[in-house]
C-alpha cells in the first residue's frame, strides 16, 4: 500500500462515512457482495462525487469491544488510503468471527482484494 503525502486527500470526514439506517438499508437493499473466510463486504453505487463506508461489526459476531475496535481501525485506514480508487461506491463492511484470530496484514490483504472486486463489479466491468 502506498504511503499518504500530506495534504493530498487522504483524510475520512463525517461526508465519507454511513451513518443513517436509511444510507446503510440503501447499501443492503440491492448490493454487490464480496466474501471470505474473515469478512463480508457489500457495495453499491451512489450518487455522490466520493465513496462512502460503513462498519457493521456485531457483538454476536466479534464479541470483545478490543476486537471490533481493531477491525474498524483497519478497515478505515484501508478505506482511508485507497477512497481516491474506489470510485463513487458505498460500502459496507460486515466482519465474521474468525477475524479475531486474524493478523492485521491479512485483514488488510482481504480488504484490498474486496475493494478491487467490488470497484469492479459495482462499476460495471466484468468480475474477476
Amino acid at each position: 500500500m502506498e504511503r499518504p503525502v500530506p495534504g493530498q486527500g487522504y483524510g475520512f470526514p463525517r461526508s465519507h462515512r454511513l451513518a443513517s439506517p436509511v444510507e446503510f438499508r440503501f447499501v443492503f437493499e440491492d448490493a454487490c457482495r464480496s466474501s471470505d473466510s474473515w469478512l463480508t463486504v457489500l457495495a453499491r453505487p451512489n450518487s455522490l462525487a466520493h465513496p462512502r463506508l460503513g462498519l457493521a461489526l456485531s457483538r454476536k459476531q466479534i464479541r470483545k469491544a478490543v476486537d471490533r475496535n481493531r477491525i474498524k481501525r483497519l478497515v478505515r485506514e484501508s478505506f482511508r488510503l485507497r477512497q481516491a480508487q474506489l470510485g463513487t461506491i458505498d460500502y459496507v463492511v460486515m466482519a465474521r468471527t474468525p477475524a479475531t484470530s486474524v493478523n492485521s496484514a491479512v485483514l488488510l490483504r482481504a480488504l484490498e482484494k474486496h475493494w478491487l472486486i467490488l470497484t469492479r463489479r459495482c462499476s460495471g466491468s466484468s468480475s474477476p
